[in-house]
């Protein structure tokens, strides 16, 4: 098996950590190496690289991809929810770069076997980490029309939750959901015809929030974003590309309270509360893919770069 990834702004981001040849780089998100092998190319044999991926596949694929570069590359299994005791355990105090490529690879979308497309029908999944107990075939059977609601709706913002919900339900009574391509028909079958006709795939929105459910995806970087602000020295850069409103509004949000801490009342003529701003924003509104891009490669049209500099 031979899955390809293409990586999304690919120069935008690597531009955005501003990489000096004996820096220190965290990649997240490593996935194929193609940010990472990037970040290499610009690093001596004094820089480091810390690649961090709950998916051995991608740490093997990266480990191949990386191999011809001099600089000193460390590879880590694990969420880089962990970004504090990694960084500990690497025995690194600070860094100068650090970037999150959200969402699924492209390989893990295009193996069948993962279970994370409505395209091709294969057993309910979609782990990040395979070795991670709850799958989405857990999330499907076991969990209870509510909750099942509550993830589509606030994961997905699927206008049609409750109703997708209740169809699972009645489903999983006869007989257990086993695969993609019955989850994808029980959507389909839930949304009305006028609605399936525009807004792209039907299960599209479904198949994101059960994701997001099964990974923890918010949570991970809710829980995050502070540790990793902390990790970067003066003038260090954190670059998040994001793919959906849900990510995006974390990160925004999070960079705006970094930036203009102030909790004084808006008369106030003068700062009483004595937060300082700990970033300045690199770029005010968020970078976004060039036409040409979202040609080429269509899963980069819901692209968004977000960068913060630490003061």
């Amino acid at each position: 098996m031979n899955l390809k990834h293409e990586s999304v702004l690919l120069e935008e981001s690597i531009k955005a950590v501003a990489i000096k040849e004996d820096g220190v780089y965290v990649d997240c998100t490593l996935g194929g190496g193609g940010h990472s092998r990037h970040i290499c190319e610009r690093l001596s044999e004094k820089g480091i690289l810390i690649g961090i991926d709950q998916d051995e596949y991608a740490l093997n694929k990266s480990r191949k991809r990386l191999s011809a570069f001099a600089c000193d590359i460390r590879l880590v299994k694990d969420n880089f929810r962990n970004i504090k005791s990694i960084l500990e355990q690497e025995k690194i105090d600070k860094v100068d770069g650090i970037l999150m490529d959200l969402g699924v690879s492209s390989f893990q979308l295009d193996d069948e076997s993962r279970g994370f497309s409505y395209r091709n029908s294969a057993r309910l999944d979609m782990r990040m980490d395979p070795q991670k107990e709850k799958d989405a075939h857990f999330v499907i059977n076991h969990y209870s029309r509510e909750e099942l609601a509550k993830v589509l709706k606030e994961y997905g913002e699927e206008r049609f939750a409750w109703k997708i919900a209740g169809k699972i339900v009645d489903y999983r009574a006869k007989e257990t959901i086993e695969t993609t391509g019955e989850l994808e028909q029980i959507v389909k079958e839930s949304i009305p015809a006028k609605f399936r006709r525009t807004g792209g795939h039907p299960a599209k929105r479904t198949f994101q929030a059960i994701r997001i459910e099964v990974n923890d995806e918010l949570g991970v970087l809710e829980n995050t974003l502070d540790d990793a602000v902390d990790a970067l020295q003066s003038k260090g850069r954190l670059a998040i590309i994001t793919f959906h409103s849900l990510e995006d509004r974390i990160v925004k949000n999070r960079f705006k309270q970094w930036a203009d801490p102030c909790t004084c009342p808006p008369e106030f003529p003068v700062c009483n509360c004595g937060k300082e701003p700990i970033v300045r924003l690199v770029s005010k509104k968020p970078i976004l893919p060039t036409q040409e891009e979202q040609d080429t490669n269509p899963r980069s049209k819901s692209a968004k770069l977000r960068i913060a500099e630490k003061i």
